[in-house]
């Protein structure tokens, strides 16, 4: 109720008390959708912040408010230096007029995520200028079209059935639960008289309540029996409602998002600790490739020329196994290419290793982040933890503007493209010619790069995954089975005015997947 009609009829009366007769000595914004007004005479000042936020529009009074020495504009000059006259509350509208010298009215419309403030050369003209110009419908805002003649009497309630909003519209959210509470709605319309004018004669006499419910702050005329703020000063109220509702509540939401961002880092890194301790304990436990080697290697005369099945002795398990081997590939070179497998397959045991020793160390951190944010209660100290842990808004704006999106898989960074022009420059400044390129076949859609590391091979559940991606953004997304071409960057490159994303690729290979996101 802090923008309601019935609040703003003790509000203006206690302004002008102070106001009427003090001289207009600054006017101006230095933030969005807030305009403040600095009022003196003699010894007296006055400060008037209207804070216009869409989410939550109010009004304060600040005993001080230092103007900053830069990012700030002046506003309405042709009022600058007058005098307050008068200040007017606009019968039954969310609005009220402050009366210049110069014969200027000043306009605080609070119309909710429609509020602004307007100036007019008098009572009959158009606005002279708009404090949100956005609103572009206020410039055709007459000031004689706001105010409303309403009957108040019994008959009129009658004829309405006892519809209340019809009967006084500017009752407000906080009134009409009231009179739902009280079984307005069922009541016999006598009765419904009888509760229209008890509401009535709470809102002539009011105290001023403020109070929290499920997170956000509310201003009520009503009593309230656990309101944390009470008073009969409505400017009182107006500053104690402003500073928990704007500042309190600005606090909470930045505190929520931070927290948020912290705790999926660590629902994550708890996911990617769990797969990733399983793959390692799979990798681990099983037979390595070098004993298959090391078994066609010992049995090499036993093997007969362009056979695809052999029966040899493993004498790591004093038994006989079944070796199946290709035709056109050497026992010996089936062999090192075992032994090859072998070795990578410890590079990769290794890089998973110390990809859990980091991602251990993180989750220990960002635990301790979480907890250390949630004893934090003062805005300043906030804003320092977000600096020094890199937590700013200013980070994650600079994430987005990368022209990619990057994953993590097996250990592997992958960047996936976030538009046609995107994928060309993710392909001219952040691929090198041993990373794996990704794209769907035959169809536009996003470069997908595996970045390579020093000494390992791309895992085949590496490059299946990234083509899952690839294949998800694609024209192929909602196929059951997409083809993906895959080659090493130094294989694609860009034709001299070719489309954006267009390029040629002189080798690939092919792979058959699901399209899925990532």
């Amino acid at each position: 109720m802090h923008l309601n009609y019935h609040f703003l009829q003790y509000l203006c009366p206690e302004i002008a008390k102070s106001l009427v007769g003090m001289e207009l000595m600054e006017c101006f914004s230095q933030h969005k959708d807030e305009l403040v007004m600095g009022y003196a005479a003699e010894e007296k000042s006055l400060h008037i912040r209207a804070h216009l936020n869409p989410s939550n529009p109010c009004i304060s009074f600040p005993d001080d408010y230092k103007r900053s020495k830069k990012n700030s504009a002046n506003l309405f000059p042709l009022i600058m230096g007058a005098t307050v006259r008068a200040i007017k509350v606009i019968p039954f509208e969310r609005s009220f007029v402050i009366n210049f010298s110069t014969g200027h009215l000043l306009l605080f419309k609070l119309h909710g995520n429609r509020s602004n403030i307007l100036l007019y050369a008098n009572e009959t003209s158009q606005p002279l200028s708009l404090f949100k110009n956005e609103l572009k419908e206020d410039w055709n805002l007459s000031l004689d079209e706001l105010a409303q003649d309403l009957d108040l009497s019994k008959s009129r309630f009658y004829e309405l059935e006892g519809k209340a909003a019809a009967f006084l519209p500017t009752l407000g959210k906080i009134p009409r639960n009231w009179l739902k509470s009280q079984g307005y709605i069922e009541a016999e319309i006598e009765q419904k008289w009888v509760l229209i004018q008890e509401i009535l004669d709470m809102l002539e006499s009011p105290l001023f309540s403020i109070y929290q419910e499920n997170g956000t702050y509310y201003l009520s005329l009503l009593p309230v029996p656990e309101a944390e703020f009470q008073s009969a000063d409505p400017i009182s109220a107006c500053n104690y409602y402003f500073q928990k509702a704007v500042i309190f509540q600005a606090f909470d939401r930045e505190k929520y998002q931070l927290q948020k961002r912290l705790e999926d880092q660590v629902k994550k890194t708890k996911a990617y600790i769990q797969k990733t301790s399983q793959k390692l304990e799979e990798l681990e436990s099983a037979t390595p490739p070098s004993r298959l080697a090391d078994i066609i290697m010992a049995n090499l005369h036993q093997i007969p020329k362009g056979a695809t099945e052999v029966e040899l002795f493993d004498f790591y398990n004093n038994t006989t196994i079944t070796i199946s081997l290709k035709r056109e590939v050497s026992p010996q070179k089936q062999a090192e290419n075992l032994y090859r497998k072998s070795k990578n397959r410890k590079i990769e045991v290794s890089k998973l290793e110390n990809n859990l020793l980091e991602k251990e160390e993180f989750l220990e951190t960002t635990t301790a982040q979480v907890q250390e944010l949630l004893e934090i209660d003062q805005f300043k100290e906030l804003r320092d933890f977000a600096k020094e842990n890199s937590l700013s808004p200013g980070k994650k704006v600079q994430e987005e503007s990368l022209p990619f999106k990057k994953l993590e898989i097996d250990g592997f960074d992958v960047l996936v493209g976030r538009s046609a022009k995107a994928n060309d420059i993710m392909l001219r400044m952040y691929a090198w010619k041993d990373d794996m390129w990704l794209h769907a076949k035959d169809v536009s859609g996003s470069h997908v790069i595996i970045k390579h590391q020093s000494g390992m091979q791309f895992p085949k559940s590496t490059l299946e995954r990234a083509a899952e991606i690839a294949a998800y953004h694609s024209k192929s997304k909602n196929e059951s089975v997409a083809a993906v071409i895959y080659t090493p960057c130094k294989f694609v490159r860009k034709v001299k005015g070719s489309p954006a994303g267009a390029v040629m690729v002189d080798q690939e290979k092919v792979i058959l997947v699901k399209p899925q996101g990532g």
